[in-house]
């Protein structure tokens, strides 16, 4: 699956929660399965729950659009092969984070997705080799 690449600065509707030490050790992954074309408030469902995840403060979340795929509302088989099934291709949104805080989110999701396939499995999170690096405060870069 291949990662959706576009880039939001700034005009979410509520800041992020603070920022958190780094996430090592048992977690959650959460995966959504999605179709893409889903909307929810005039907006992809996809984009929605990502920023659901950001203002709730969970460690991350990704966006993955599938080559290929087929789901339990439609037999039909999509693909980016054939022009006129390249709609509604498989979408995936992967968040990790602790238990706690996955399932905490869950009705949120619920809220904004209420019928796509959720899974939820146990993963562990290796640490880093080294630590983070301070994100870059915009306004001091140099143009």
């Amino acid at each position: 699956m291949s990662p959706l690449i576009h880039h939001h600065h700034g005009g979410d509707d509520a800041p992020p929660a603070e920022p958190r030490e780094e996430l090592s050790g048992a977690a959650l992954r959460l995966t959504v399965h999605l179709a893409d074309g889903e909307q929810v408030h005039h907006r992809p469902v996809y984009t929605e729950i990502v920023h659901l995840a950001r203002q709730a403060g969970l460690a991350g979340a990704g966006v993955f659009r599938g080559m290929e795929g087929f789901g339990h509302r439609s037999r039909t088989i999509h693909t980016t092969r054939l022009l006129d099934l390249a709609e509604h291709l498989p979408l995936l949104v992967v968040i990790v984070d602790t238990p706690e805080r996955i399932r905490a989110f869950l009705p949120q999701l619920r809220e904004v997705s209420p019928h796509s396939l959720v899974t939820l499995e146990d993963v562990q999170v290796v640490p880093s080799a080294d630590p983070a690096p301070a994100p870059a405060d915009d306004s001091t870069r140099n143009s």
